[in-house]
């Protein structure tokens, strides 16, 4: 029996309307609407159709699909994302997010079902932050330096550079995933209900240092905005949210201790390409530096202006020098996970696309962000393993938890 929840899953977390996807098989949007409410089931053609569009198998909608499965129920809440965006309250973009990482979340408790993750620095400095916070009478402007200064100590980034950044907020225990979200959002955060961090980072062609800025102000929103529902805010609430994000990012990335002895070599304050050290150095953009500089009152609000005016004259808003030469931090944890797991015999990644979610490996890097070649190793390794028959993968149920 075809089963059109497991649609409606796809058709949302893809961000079709119904109208949209009744386009592309070429029916009316009352027949879309019968199959996900089980009046009636499509035609072979329609199916083979919907498989193409989604990138499953046959399958995967005659059985429970894995949210049905395995998914914490009402453990996302699309009021809670926090978007580095443009656009304000697109609530079908904001359901299609929170679709999709519903789908990540489901993922990521499959993946660690045998691992035991170690205690979450996260979670303890966002508890440490929110005490601080509510019981501090300093102003909001030195609330957000005093966290971000606590967020480098707690997280162990180093005092003089940004270049294990995404490497140390994933090992704190905030899962980091790519996605082609849009032009109009460059990346989003949230917290789920079971206190589990997430940050989704676009992944058009962006700079690194465009990249760094995007995780720290994400980063901002989980330790200074937990659980608001930023769905109802309004434009100058939501811009009052963000200019707090981007204040904890300059913070975060450009130390006030560090950056008041490094601006003191840039002989003049005003050019951008005399910052270009800085730049090298911390993996932040002329922007961010001129931006720091000028909320220390390193620069005056004159020779700010002058300082944009020149960013402006030379082409550096549209890209600036470097850009091309600094490497981008890519995540790698779940990668990382997904290795141990099945290197210890706990988890058949290709039995997983294929038999458990019923999908294509183009699904996964949908879904994840990454390469379909890390899961197409292990298509090969799965369908070497069904030839041979020659070593039985333990079994997950059975398995004992393994620390890591």
């Amino acid at each position: 029996m075809f089963i059109g929840e497991n649609l409606t899953n796809l058709r949302i977390m893809r961000g079709y309307s119904r109208k949209q996807l009744s386009e592309k098989l070429g029916v009316t949007e009352q027949a879309v609407w019968q199959y996900e409410n089980a009046y009636t089931s499509p035609k072979m053609q329609i199916v083979n159709e919907l498989k193409r569009i989604f990138s499953v198998k046959s399958k995967y909608f005659y059985t429970d699909d894995m949210l049905a499965r395995h998914m914490t129920p009402a453990n996302i809440d699309l009021m809670n994302i926090a978007y580095r965006s443009k656009v304000l309250n697109v609530i079908s973009k904001t359901q299609a997010e929170a679709k999709h990482v519903e789908y990540l979340d489901t993922f990521v408790n499959y993946i660690t079902t045998k691992v035991n993750l170690p205690a979450l620095k996260i979670i303890q400095l966002r508890d440490e932050v929110i005490e601080y916070v509510n019981h501090t009478e300093d102003d909001r402007v030195t609330q957000i330096n005093h966290v971000a200064h606590l967020a480098r100590t707690r997280l162990d980034l180093s005092k003089s550079n940004n270049d294990d950044l995404m490497f140390l907020i994933e090992k704190s225990g905030v899962f980091i995933f790519e996605k082609a979200i849009g032009e109009e959002i460059d990346a989003y955060s949230l917290w789920t209900r079971n206190d589990r961090a997430y940050i989704i980072l676009g992944n058009m062609k962006r700079a690194a240092v465009r990249r760094n800025f995007d995780i720290a102000h994400e980063l901002g929103h989980l330790l200074l905005h937990y659980r608001l529902e930023f769905a109802n805010f309004d434009r100058k609430e939501h811009n009052i949210i963000e200019r707090e994000a981007d204040m904890f990012a300059g913070a975060l990335l450009l130390p006030e201790d560090e950056f008041r002895l490094d601006i003191k070599d840039v002989f003049h304050i005003t050019k951008p390409d005399d910052y270009l050290d800085l730049k090298k150095k911390w993996k932040a953009s002329l922007q961010v530096l001129g931006y720091r500089a000028a909320n220390l009152g390193l620069l005056t609000p004159k020779d700010h202006r002058n300082f944009y005016a020149a960013m402006h004259r030379k082409g550096y808003l549209k890209m600036e020098p470097l850009d091309d030469v600094i490497p981008i931090q890519k995540p790698l944890k779940i990668k990382t996970i997904i290795d141990l797991v099945s290197t210890r015999g706990l988890v058949d990644v290709g039995e997983m696309i294929e038999n458990d979610w019923k999908v294509e490996v183009s699904f996964f890097y949908h879904m994840t962000g990454i390469d379909s070649d890390f899961f197409n190793k292990y298509m090969t390794r799965h369908l070497d393993f069904g030839l041979d028959k020659v070593t039985k993968i333990p079994d997950r149920k059975s398995s004992s938890k393994m620390k890591v």
